[in-house]
């Protein structure tokens, strides 16, 4: 078996190891979704596949701590990109000591050539994890990318030599652009051949941002952020409010939980993520409250007065101001749809 989750059944491991055998080499969209309620964890996972590409998102909510065992042998040239959300991903064995690949809010792309071995655990962090991948077979990424930015062109020229590879040394941050991305793909409306063309536009738009932000962490040149911790620091005030979206702290007290002064901490924080703290949970909290109005479990005044809006008008204008559109017209363009 190509991969596999220990204790955990599922059909969409059946569909994903063929993809890994032979590639989706099906140009038709096949979409899966599975719910499974196990005593030590519920589950919701999602997967697309067409014409070489792959999407997958899974959100894991724990009765109990426990690591989930996994271990995979690819025996194909994938590129994967991963996007992990909440949790932490382990890569080891009871022989290698596990290490660390991925925590929360972390993504990256990177390039297996066919030969790895691998397995390892995942960790759940608050018992809850969730992660997002686009996974591309060889000659589709190089197909998709080609002329791309620097970052790409170097990540490109080490696939041809089959070399494995990430495309940034460091794992970079989720960014509030990618995030809309992927609630994008979860929440698309569309059907069939609209659907395809939708996902495939999201997957380049994600490489697209996922090879800027590479292009620029390789080129830092901070004002207000002089030492790693530093910047250590604020990416856990990003991690912090991100945790804490619904009733996040005051500027001064977020400083002295994440160890670091108010005034670094907002011309840093502007500087590294180009966003306000409070412009950065601003477009969060818009995000999610997109998402609610996209699954019509809620109101637009509850969505409204859950995230802390003073009128309804007030979320409205904020919304359209972020998106383009108001919720109302979101809420016309699901009903058109879905009829």
């Amino acid at each position: 078996m190509a991969f596999e989750i220990r204790n955990i059944p599922g059909k969409n491991f059946q569909l994903l190891n063929d993809f890994f055998m032979n590639g989706s080499a099906d140009m038709n969209l096949v979409e899966q979704s599975e719910k499974l309620s196990l005593p030590f964890v519920d589950v919701n996972m999602q997967d697309w596949y067409f014409d070489g590409i792959r999407l997958g998102y899974s959100d894991w909510h724990y009765k109990k701590p426990v690591d989930l065992k996994w271990n995979y042998q690819i025996k194909a040239e994938l590129v994967t990109l991963q996007a992990n959300l909440k949790g932490s991903v382990f890569i080891g064995s009871q022989t290698n000591r596990p290490q660390a690949a991925f925590g929360s809010y972390q993504h990256n792309l990177y390039y297996a050539n066919g030969d790895d071995i691998n397995e390892g655990f995942l960790r759940s962090a608050h018992l809850h994890s969730s992660m997002f991948f686009i996974q591309f077979t060889k000659d589709t990424f190089l197909r998709l990318t080609q002329g791309g930015n620097e970052a790409l062109e170097r990540f490109g020229e080490n696939i041809m030599n089959g070399r494995r590879c990430a495309l940034s040394n460091n794992n970079l941050p989720v960014d509030a652009a990618m995030l809309n991305i992927i609630n994008d793909i979860i929440n698309c409306r569309y059907k069939d051949g609209l659907k395809q063309m939708y996902l495939l536009s999201k997957s380049i738009e994600f490489l697209v941002v996922q090879a800027e932000a590479c292009n620029a962490a390789f080129l830092p040149s901070y004002k207000y952020v002089k030492t790693k911790h530093d910047l250590e620091c604020l990416k856990y005030a990003r991690e912090y409010i991100l945790n804490n979206i619904e009733s996040p702290p005051a500027l001064t007290a977020l400083a002295k939980i994440v160890g670091i002064n108010e005034y670094k901490l907002k011309r840093g924080f502007k500087e590294v993520f180009g966003n306000t703290v409070f412009g950065y949970l601003s477009d969060a909290r818009l995000e999610l409250a997109k998402n609610d109005l996209l699954r019509g479990d809620k109101t637009s005044t509850e969505i409204a007065s859950g995230f802390g809006y003073s009128s309804l008008q007030h979320f409205s204008n904020a919304f359209k101001k972020k998106f383009g559109f108001s919720p109302n017209k979101l809420l016309k363009k699901k009903h058109n749809l879905e009829i």
